[in-house]
């Protein structure tokens, strides 16, 4: 007779030992994750997007990033790039006087109608600082092709050097058929090398990059502010990069941002208005800054870790890595990011050359590894006498005995 009671009371048991736990369970996760608890990417109202961190490369978010498309005059921080690079091997210089030919007038040229433009004209002698400011800061078409026929001597040279520079970037899903973007049959890249070629602007061609963040441009008595409207936003410190439009590519948008040592790079392709490609940007950079951090955790020469040698006239090598090491991690976990390192073999032997990799480090947040870099000899070690390396054999070999 007490069965039915007692199996009731059973069930009860168990359900509340089960919501106990459920409970218990969802704390300790909690416990777990709430210190790198991110929401998710905000919506962005674009065919494609991508938000990488400058100085550590890592992705935070992306939406069809290697989706190819028509880079309109996205494609001009490549002709920047080309030049800049000129500047700095000292082909060419900042004061050095263009004379403009007939194939950047735009009145003799029905492709250029409608299109944005410096307002040059054939016979023009124009120094390269106003012709690198009329490509970057008023997307002058006419201005691309007057640089073009100065640093390659043609077009189509030119596009041979952009295209090298694809190559050299390592950029997948970018081809070059024209030096300022308008329409043309097999040309493409990518939100992701958007963003790569705007990384590789700032790294390798400072002085050129340091143009972007000009808000205005006057040639000619035409002023003609710069089309990145993100550069008035006192929210953000945007200092570049580069908008471009045309009917098929949408509205584009390469923005550079920092935050103290953080820079950000965000590219939106496929946007909707004028204004909305801007609003998009600002989401993504905003999101970044907000969750993300990065950091610095080791830096190239600096002593990580140190390993016995065999056979060498040092009995130690001085290991860490040749390039300062950059991590994006999430916000405030600085204090709870721990490196360990593993031997490519069991032990190291000289002779060592500086640079040798012989490891890796690997970098933990919450007991998984999130980032790993190679592990490099800081010090040369060169190969002991002979005597030397007999006694280390000696003494090699007990240890191997012995342990």
């Amino acid at each position: 007779m007490n069965m039915p009671n007692s199996l009731r009371f059973f069930k009860r048991l168990t359900m509340s030992t089960l919501v106990a736990l459920s409970f218990s369970a969802l704390a300790q996760a909690d416990a777990v994750n709430i210190k790198t608890m991110i929401p998710g990417v905000p919506d962005i109202d674009a065919e494609a997007y991508i938000l990488i961190d400058y100085n550590s490369g890592k992705v935070l978010a992306e939406k069809n990033a290697d989706v190819r498309r028509d880079p309109a005059s996205l494609t001009k921080m490549m002709t920047s790039y080309v030049i800049g690079q000129a500047v700095k091997a000292g082909r060419i210089h900042q004061e050095d006087i263009v004379t403009v030919g007939k194939d950047a007038w735009a009145t003799g040229n029905p492709v250029f109608k409608g299109s944005s433009l410096m307002f040059l004209k054939p016979g023009d002698r124009v120094p390269v600082s106003q012709l690198t400011r009329g490509i970057v800061l008023q997307s002058g078409n006419d201005a691309c092709v007057a640089m073009a026929d100065y640093v390659a001597g043609s077009q189509d040279a030119f596009v041979g050097l952009m295209n090298n520079y694809v190559k050299a970037l390592g950029l997948k899903n970018t081809h070059f058929q024209t030096v300022h973007g308008l329409d043309a049959q097999g040309q493409f890249s990518s939100a992701r090398d958007m963003a790569l070629i705007g990384q590789a602007l700032i790294r390798d061609v400072p002085d050129e990059y340091a143009v972007y963040k000009e808000k205005e441009f006057t040639f000619n008595h035409i002023r003609q502010m710069n089309r990145n409207g993100l550069l008035w936003d006192t929210s953000l410190s945007v200092d570049g990069i580069k908008t471009g439009h045309t009917a098929s590519a949408g509205y584009n948008l390469v923005a550079s941002a920092t935050e103290g040592q953080m820079r950000l790079i965000s590219a939106v392709l496929g946007g909707r208005t004028y204004k909305g490609r801007e609003t998009e940007s600002k989401k993504l950079l905003t999101w970044g800054f907000r969750f993300f951090e990065t950091v610095a955790p080791l830096k190239a020469g600096k002593e990580f870790a140190s390993e016995p040698v065999w056979f060498g006239r040092s009995d130690r090598a001085e290991l860490g890595v040749d390039k300062d090491v950059y991590l994006t991690i999430p916000r405030g976990r600085m204090k709870d990011l721990k490196a360990s390192y593993t031997l490519n073999t069991i032990e190291l032997h000289a002779p060592l050359a500086k640079n040798q990799v012989v490891g890796t480090i690997n970098f933990q947040l919450d007991g998984k590894t999130i980032e790993q870099r190679p592990m490099v000899v800081l010090k040369e070690v060169q190969e002991g006498g002979f005597f030397s390396r007999i006694i280390d054999y000696v003494k090699l070999m007990f240890h191997h005995w012995f342990g």
